[in-house]
């Protein structure tokens, strides 16, 4: 079934928890009792039940649409349905969600518009921006090259194995407490967010767990928020690489941590590397370094400008050059508060490169109990 071509416009008396076109039935279990008054925050918090789910409808079709929610609700509720395609749509002006996806799988969405109000950027109501552009509450989802200009949040996502691709997110300002992209779902996130362009506004991530952020643009101080929401948090198997980042040279970090409910404990199978940035403070689990001492035998190279966890060094690897005939015995002696010491037995003129590595494959390692090797021109010592 097909959903074509015109408007639809809401009434000024239009219910506020109402979308302009709505996919539930009688059967289907709404995941928010109460629409009007649920705060944006609740909005968004929501988790998905177990997957023994009613299936409304499937293979619908809706494009061609211009949808004005008149400031009173939302644009689409999709609701315990699979394979819903959304295509070529422009939703503005809404109240809640541009568009809303609860249960079920597989709702595409794909070369579409929204945003609560008509702008191109700069808009002097962005303070006052509301509403989420895209609300996936929902697993096995795509949306891709969709452009969001105007919602307090661009895209919310709540489920698992979802595919971000080609987003172009200009909603409200990290400055003014927007997010480009919130993902919330405690458990295996299982999330990618490929090639998207977060325009003045970032992504954040609660409880990190198997999610992939990769080849996509953060302008205007848009970065990455790694939050626990938790006690205590173990990051496994997270990817973030192959980004460029723009700035204001305000000192913001590409990648950093909100900790302020919760410590992230462990880091495991986790690379943020080989990203760039322009005028942000670039933030990494993998670090290098090079120091030259004149008639030293300590050389001290500080990561922690480089590093993202805080004495979470892993692995570390060092070498020493030393010119002349003469070579010291030396030992790596300690990677504690991200920083690395490599001492030797003499005074001697040198260079020391270092290779730190904050996450480890093998769930056998501990932050604590670091071990030295002892380096000889005859034999290699282990140094508890």
């Amino acid at each position: 079934m097909q959903i074509h071509g015109g408007s639809i416009r809401a009434s000024d008396r239009f219910p506020k928890d109402g979308y302009l076109i709505e996919l539930w039935t009688a059967y289907s279990q709404s995941l928010r009792a109460n629409k009007t008054k649920a705060s944006l925050r609740d909005r968004t918090g929501h988790t998905l039940t177990a997957s023994n789910e009613y299936l409304a409808f499937e293979k619908i079709t809706i494009r061609d649409l211009l949808l004005d929610a008149n400031f009173r609700g939302g644009g689409i509720l999709v609701v315990d349905s699979i394979r819903v395609m959304v295509e070529n749509v422009y939703v503005t002006h809404f109240y809640t969600d541009g568009i809303l996806v609860e249960g079920g799988h597989e709702t595409y969405i794909h070369d579409s518009f929204f945003g609560q109000y008509i702008t191109s950027g700069g808009d002097p109501r962005e303070s006052s921006f509301s509403g989420i552009g895209i609300n996936l509450i929902s697993n096995d989802n795509l949306v891709s090259d969709v452009v969001i200009f105007s919602a307090a949040y661009g895209i919310s996502i709540s489920g698992q194995a979802n595919l971000i691709t080609g987003v172009h997110a200009y909603n409200k300002a990290t400055a003014f407490g927007g997010v480009g992209i919130y993902l919330q779902l405690p458990g295996y996130t299982q999330t990618r967010i490929l090639g998207c362009y977060l325009d003045f506004t970032g992504i954040i991530a609660e409880d990190p767990l198997e999610l992939e952020i990769a080849d996509s643009f953060f302008l205007g101080d848009g970065n990455i928020l790694l939050r626990s929401t938790k006690k205590s948090h173990s990051i496994y198997f997270l990817t973030i690489t192959g980004n460029m980042f723009a700035g204001s040279s305000k000192g913001t970090p590409t990648v950093e941590l909100d900790e302020s409910a919760g410590r992230f404990t462990s880091v495991y199978d986790t690379v943020i590397d080989q990203n760039t940035a322009y005028g942000m403070v670039l933030k990494s689990t993998v670090a290098r370094a090079t120091l030259s001492r004149t008639n030293s035998w300590t050389w001290k190279l500080d990561l922690s400008e480089r590093l993202l966890f805080r004495d979470f060094i892993q692995n570390a690897q060092y070498s020493m050059y030393v010119p002349g005939k003469d070579f010291p015995r030396h030992v790596l002696r300690s990677v504690k508060d991200n920083t690395v010491i490599v001492d030797t037995d003499a005074r001697v003129t040198g260079t020391v490169s270092v290779l730190v590595d904050q996450s480890s494959d093998s769930l056998s390692l501990s932050n604590s109990g670091h071990r030295a090797y002892f380096s000889t021109p005859d034999s290699i010592m282990e140094v508890a």
